[in-house]
């Protein structure tokens, strides 16, 4: 098979919105007609006849990857699904996001990401596949959207190499197969840079519009992390667009009312909702979602300023509790092997590509194009690099739909000027400089394919050393030689994500790939950013399982590095929530990260008489509480919300609950004062006050106080 780059669609010189199309001279027969899937396979008359079979086939495989094994998590990260269940059962719970159907309590989070999982849900029944299906669906659409927007103005091999590149991305792989908001956001920061580059192309302003609303909604899953790419959007239109400046500014207000309005509605919803009616919102103080927005989701991420939080910055600069900051944090061992693979190789092919069209006029919608996703990138690195509060591995998915369109872009771009030196020469270095990082990521993995690393190293030298000679070379020797640089840049990252998709996944930290010495999970990793176990978090590290203190998980089985279903190597969690077991909820930083496992005996004992009580218990934390609640089905009060340190319900709130006989047990924590509560928080003396007063009962390992029952004292 012969790959044909069309020259055109690249060009500098380019006329603003033309792209790929249909000579003027073709016939009308040549237009693609008949019926839907006859059009879909043949895809566009210019293109070659492999071009379409090929997208379609990519789409098919990544969603193959991405359903594989997929109920190897279990209920993922519990907390969410705790979320799910509820707004399944409650159109209250699924318009606020609510931990329970009897809505005590929100998520620390916007609700737009728990909606597709709760009517999944509502209409197949609680499971992991009806839960983490959408998810998957998520993610090859994402696909599909990096591919629609970088073939637009460039050859099917361009959307090709970047729907495979984001496809391949270990974190990708990972989060696309989770329940976190993150597969939501990344899907709606891809689809508003391709309707930004829409509106460039032709001026129009419903692109921006549409554009706008995609941020919006994406603010309702994930607040302001929607917002890091409106700087480098906004800017770009502003002086790319081919429309005059007055109309420009006209545009970008529009698109601006646009977000507030998709994003804001809910927001104005809730903050008029009279306090008494609804949900407490988690991950506040003083139950106000504006608060959470800037406060513990907003200034306090990048500032480490994050009341309620279960450990900021911690100290300065560098070496706070998540990680050390600085402009190569997300090449450290930690965050490496999730996302690097190819950001040198799109940083360089980003400035080459750059200094190609630096003569082209200000219209030119090909380093628009660039200078989009660029841009995005950028701000979205520079953030990410140096924000001192909460941060995990898994945020950096928000990368791979900004490297994937630059890594397809810029490879074909400097392809189609392979007879200049310069660019040939360009190539080469991008190559060798994914070659040589793909060695680096790969030996931190110690035992992990050790003979990868070497293959991944030969090959992309020898790759290098052809491309020098692109120009120069037959054309089956220079696609050969393009060929082995793409399988070298891939291998890497191919492997870690075969290793992902292999292994379950549960709990609230959670990583893709092998363990890497270094990093969390690995060997000397057990903390954030690889500090010492428990260093600056309260009740232990978070490389700890179910509560215990010893990680389940074991080499071994099926795909390079793989483990046994459920119980992921150097991962977060164990067990499935609903696989019964012995209960490791509530103490330590494996309550407050990981759910319990929930014994039969508990089981019959909550569900017992379940339909008396407004919640069939309450537990500190709301992982210790989802797991109780995913497992019987019935509702379960999180006191305190995810960390235990929101002041819900207040001491006296709770009394009167279970003076009217709405809360039936109180599922002890192990700890005496929750997991963030503190000596004199509300959950502590929630705790101190149930163990004074109430009758203590065991069901296996898990001790319960029956709140209808009250001591002889």
């Amino acid at each position: 098979m012969t790959v044909h780059f069309h020259r055109q669609a690249t060009g500098a010189d380019t006329p603003p919105g033309s792209g790929p199309r249909p000579p003027a001279s073709a016939p009308a027969s040549d237009v693609p007609r008949g019926p839907l899937p006859r059009r879909l396979w043949r895809g566009r008359p210019e293109d070659p006849r492999w071009a379409r079979p090929a997208f379609l086939t990519l789409l098919a495989a990544t969603a193959l990857l991405y359903l594989w094994n997929l109920s190897a998590s279990g209920y993922a990260n519990s907390f969410y699904s705790a979320a799910v269940q509820a707004g399944s059962q409650s159109w209250k719970a699924f318009f606020f996001g609510s931990l329970d159907a009897a809505n005590a309590i929100t998520v620390d989070k916007p609700p737009a990401a728990l909606w597709p999982m709760a009517l999944s849900v509502r209409l197949f029944g609680l499971g992991s596949w009806a839960i983490l299906v959408p998810e998957v669906l998520m993610g090859v659409g994402t696909v599909a959207v990096v591919y629609a927007a970088v073939r637009r103005r460039f050859a099917p091999a361009a959307g090709l190499i970047a729907g495979a590149v984001l496809a391949l991305t270990p974190v990708a792989a990972l989060m696309f197969r989770f329940n976190n908001p993150d597969a939501m956001l990344a899907l709606l920061m891809a689809l508003a840079c391709f309707l930004v580059l829409r509106a460039l192309e032709d001026g129009r302003t419903r692109w921006l519009v549409w554009a706008g609303a995609a941020i919006g909604f994406a603010f309702l899953a994930k607040t302001l992390q929607a917002f890091l790419v409106l700087p480098p959007l906004a800017l770009v239109y502003g002086v790319c667009a081919p429309v005059p400046v007055r109309r420009r500014i006209g545009q970008l207000a529009a698109g601006l009312a646009a977000i507030l309005l998709s994003g804001g509605w809910w927001v104005a919803i809730v903050e008029l909702w009279p306090a008494s009616s609804r949900p407490y919102i988690g991950g506040s103080q003083h139950d106000s979602f504006l608060e959470l927005t800037f406060g513990y989701n907003g200034f306090g991420r990048l500032n480490g300023d994050e009341t309620g939080s279960v450990g900021g910055a911690g100290g300065g600069g560098r070496g706070g509790n998540w990680g050390e900051t600085g402009w190569d944090r997300l090449f450290g061992s930690s965050l490496g092997g999730q996302i690097s693979w190819l950001i040198p190789a799109a940083l360089i092919l980003l400035a080459a590509a750059l200094v190609a069209t630096r003569g082209a006029r200000r219209t030119c919608a090909t380093r628009a194009a660039f200078l989009v996703w660029g841009g995005a990138l950028v701000t979205t690195m520079l953030v990410f690099s140096y924000m001192q509060g909460i941060f995990h591995e898994y945020y950096t998915v928000a990368l791979a739909p900004y490297v994937a369109p630059l890594t397809g872009m810029g490879a074909v771009l400097l392809w189609e000027r392979r007879d200049r030196a310069w660019a040939s020469l360009v190539l080469a270095g991008a190559m060798t400089a994914t070659a040589a990082w793909g060695y680096v990521l790969l030996d931190r993995s110690t035992g992990y394919l050790p003979w990868l690393k070497w293959w991944v190293l030969a090959g992309g030298l020898t790759a290098a050393l052809g491309l020098v000679f692109a120009g120069r070379l037959r054309r089956r020797l220079a696609l050969g030689a393009a060929g082995l640089g793409l399988a070298a840049a891939l291998a890497g990252p191919a492997a870690y994500t075969l290793t992902t998709v292999n292994e379950g996944h549960s709990g609230s930290i959670v990583t893709a790939g092998p363990a890497v010495a270094g990093g969390r999970g690995g060997p000397g990793g057990g903390g954030p950013g690889g500090a010492g176990p428990g260093d600056g978090f309260p009740g232990g590290a978070p490389g700890q399982r179910n509560g215990t203190g010893t990680t389940q998980g074991q080499p071994g089985g099926g795909f390079p590095g793989g483990g046994t279903p459920g119980q992921g190597r150097g991962r977060q969690g164990g067990q499935a929530p609903e696989r019964p077991g012995r209960n490791g909820g509530g103490a330590g930083a494996g309550g407050l990260l990981n759910g319990a496992s929930v014994s039969d005996r508990a089981k019959k004992l909550l569900t017992t008489g379940a339909d008396r009580y407004t919640w069939a218990a309450a537990a500190i934390g709301a992982q210790n509480a989802a797991s109780y609640q995913l497992s019987t089905g019935e509702p379960v009060m999180a006191v305190g919300g995810f960390n235990g340190t929101d002041p819900s319900p207040t001491l006296a709130q709770f009394k009167q609950y279970v003076a009217d006989g709405r809360i039936h047990y109180f599922i002890a924590s192990g700890t005496g004062g929750g997991t963030g509560g503190g000596g004199n928080g509300t959950s502590a003396q929630i705790t101190s006050w149930v163990e004074a007063t109430f009758t203590e009962v065991t069901a296996g390992s898990s001790t319960f106080y029956d709140l209808t029952r009250k001591t002889s004292g």
